[in-house]
């Protein structure tokens, strides 16, 4: 599922050439951030498109974070992270995914979600969808249902949301480049 790309969201997203390496445009979610309106208007785009009867929103380290829990707050539902591994103090339960180069690990704790828990996934941008594959991985070994994955911004040439199979996603702005 997409919609039109948010234009007024747009203006609030910076393009940084060449970082973090030659040949990446960066795109920066720091100036929506910084601006209490365009990040208000980005939790109430991202809320209109919230399946009903949700358990929890998971967010995915770390701007998942910001987008997750104020997603959370506004529509009244729980909040659950996904961490890298060593940051959560309960028992957890992990996994191993592969990278472009290399491997990467996350962790949920373990009693988080249960069988049965319908979720929704919230991350900042989907690139590649290593990582929203390994968090929907994560998630359903643990028995709970991601019913969708929002996004704000999508890469859409790096054709991510294949990863994620017949996940519906939901992405506010797409780029090309």
């Amino acid at each position: 599922m997409t919609i039109q790309p948010a234009l007024q969201l747009r203006d609030f997203i910076r393009n940084i050439p060449d970082f973090p390496k030659q040949g990446i445009n960066f795109k920066d979610i720091s100036p929506l951030l910084a601006n209490g309106e365009a990040f208000s208007e980005c939790t109430s785009e991202l809320s209109v498109h919230m399946p009903d009867n949700i358990d929890a929103i998971v967010g995915i380290e770390s701007r998942g974070f910001l987008f997750g829990a104020a997603l959370a707050q506004l529509t009244g539902v729980g909040f659950v992270p996904i961490r890298k591994p060593g940051k959560l103090p309960a028992e957890t339960h992990s996994i191993e995914y592969d990278l472009e180069y290399g491997t990467d690990t996350l962790e949920i704790h373990r009693d988080a979600l249960s069988q049965g828990h319908r979720v929704v996934v919230v991350d900042d941008l989907l690139a590649t969808g290593g990582t929203a594959a390994a968090t929907i991985q994560l998630i359903e070994q643990l028995g709970a249902e991601v019913v969708a994955c929002l996004f704000v911004i999508e890469l859409d040439f790096l054709n991510g949301r294949v990863k994620l199979g017949s996940t519906p996603v939901l992405s506010l702005l797409h780029y090309n480049d």
